[in-house]
């Protein structure tokens, strides 16, 4: 018999991602979200008096301009300086933590956050009554919902796409983690992504 034959294939080596495109897409989706934040708020403001509401898909989908001096969906008011400062920190740690990043989702997911925690920050900093207080615009009402902005849907929709990644065990660096183990077909702890993975 053959010893070749018998032998043990050797496992393919890890794939590794270029950060140079995956960052591209992190920076071209936080510029996205952010520039299109600003630019609804500022649409907004100049068209809107403070108060309006003006129907677009009712009873569904409404513009109604309020100033929000909490966190996302109207949360924690009063406290503006705390979230300006937590808005702030996240966005350096996105920069920082972009320096692992070896998943296609993770460059979104974060791409995401950065623009949205900027957008909101920028109203923070420089909109009325003071500089690191300012109230955020925010204009979007659902029925029976908070009014909320561009900013807040991608912070929204980026924590639940970090939820489901590190549900699914997938870490920045685009390997398979612990969360993964003892799934049906989860790669060991540490291994690369699976073909197909991001």
């Amino acid at each position: 018999m053959n010893e070749e034959s018998t032998a043990p294939a050797r496992p393919a080596p890890p794939r590794v991602r270029r950060r140079g495109p995956l960052l591209a897409i992190l920076a071209g989706l936080a510029v996205f979200a952010y520039v299109f934040d600003q630019l609804t708020k500022a649409w907004v403001s100049s068209t809107m008096y403070e108060g309006q509401v003006t129907a677009v898909l009712p009873p569904l989908l409404s513009w109604h301009y309020i100033r929000n001096s909490g966190a996302a969906f109207s949360i924690g008011e009063n406290f503006t300086w705390v979230f300006s400062i937590i808005m702030a920190v996240v966005a350096v740690l996105i920069l920082w933590q972009a320096r692992r990043l070896g998943s296609v989702w993770w460059a979104v997911a974060l791409g995401m956050l950065l623009g949205g925690a900027l957008g909101n920050l920028t109203d923070r900093l420089f909109r009325p009554p003071s500089f690191g207080m300012g109230h955020v615009v925010d204009f979007i009402a659902l029925p029976n919902f908070a009014i909320f902005n561009i900013a807040d849907s991608a912070i929204v929709g980026a924590v639940i796409l970090i939820c489901i990644l590190t549900l699914n065990g997938l870490g920045l660096d685009g390997r398979r983690h612990a969360a993964a183990k003892g799934a049906p077909g989860a790669a060991p702890e540490g291994s690369p992504e699976a073909p197909g993975d991001a």
